[in-house]
């Protein structure tokens, strides 16, 4: 595969799941504390990966949870958040200005706090009360802190006397990064051919619903976007026949990302509407892939991780065809703003 190192990628997602055994020692602390809700905090990529997890907490558990947009979320004086909070922010870096800020807001009104970083001794690290390290770069953080969320949040469902197949599906995922490379090789052609025929298109519109919801926005905003300056909509399934369905022509590219999740109604009505009215359709839908040793009943929660390790191939091959590393910022910590 272009641009892929097999090693380095089963490294960091082993590594993931390899924090299972620390990881439920210090849930199983946390829910000793009999907290109220759970808050899911992050700025840009990192809050985008935790709005699948919210969606499943809400369809999963009767726990209340709330993905918030750090900078927001400390000036909206939400009447939810207190010191009975569960607080999980993620950054890879342990560095991102808006989120250690959002955990020092947290940490300052009493609440239990959870970091997800690539390394300890960064400043989420040292403020958070229960740091999480698993050591990745920006190609496949992602994947590394899907990985650890797919533990934290089951476990919380688990031990709040919800989901009983929590171990079984676990224990599946513990296998999951060998599959995930299937997935990539798997994706390995389509990616190419999508590059080839859109590394010069100007616009796309993203589509998605559910757990593919969050792989949505972050791929059009953080990918396309910061690290390709291409223009882009994200708008979801459920709000697509609101306003955004007008922009649509023969011409428009249109990239639908499906998840296998009770959502999925919404998006096969608007893959039954970009088939009529556009020839520029692009489907990501995880029931292409296998997924040898996870039960269908757990395939619904994956989108987040699958579509993510599916979509770095597409990555990759657009930085290739259009010529643009996806390293190259004009402003992103590149100039004060």
């Amino acid at each position: 595969m272009l641009n892929f190192s097999e090693e380095k990628y089963l490294k960091v997602t082993n590594g993931a799941v390899g924090l299972r055994s620390q990881i439920e020692q210090d849930i199983d602390e946390v829910s000793g504390k009999q907290f109220k809700n759970i808050f899911l905090l992050g700025s840009g990529g990192s809050i985008a990966i935790m709005y699948p997890f919210e969606y499943m907490l809400n369809s999963v558990s009767t726990i209340p949870a709330y993905a918030e947009i750090a900078s927001e979320f400390m000036l909206q004086n939400h009447k939810q958040f207190g010191k009975d909070s569960l607080v999980i922010l993620s950054s890879l870096s342990g560095t991102t200005t808006e989120t250690v800020a959002a955990a020092k807001y947290c940490k300052k009104r009493g609440a239990t706090t959870i970091g997800l970083v690539g390394e300890l001794g960064t400043p989420l690290a040292n403020l958070v009360d229960y740091p999480i390290a698993n050591y990745a770069e920006n190609d496949f953080s992602a994947d590394s802190i899907n990985l650890q969320m797919y533990i934290i949040v089951f476990r919380l469902i688990h031990n709040h006397g919800e989901f009983s197949d929590y171990e079984t599906f676990i224990s599946q995922l513990e296998g999951i990064p060998t599959e995930l490379m299937n997935v990539k090789k798997a994706t390995e052609k389509k990616a190419e051919e999508f590059a080839n025929t859109y590394k010069d298109e100007t616009y796309h519109m993203l589509v998605g619903s559910g757990t593919s919801w969050g792989r949505t926005y972050a791929y059009s905003m953080c990918v396309l976007e910061e690290m390709q300056w291409v223009r882009t909509k994200a708008i979801h399934a459920a709000e697509f026949f609101h306003g955004t369905i007008e922009l649509v022509d023969e011409d428009m590219s249109m990239i639908l990302l499906k998840s296998e999740d009770e959502t999925r109604p919404l998006m096969d009505r608007v893959e039954n509407f970009a088939n009529d009215y556009t020839k520029k359709l692009t489907i990501f839908d995880t029931k292409d892939y296998l997924l040898n040793g996870i039960n269908q009943e757990f395939r619904k929660y994956l989108a987040p991780l699958v579509l993510a390790t599916a979509l770095q191939r597409v990555s990759i091959h657009l930085e290739d065809k259009r010529g643009h590393s996806l390293d190259k910022r004009r402003y992103y910590r590149t100039v004060a703003y």
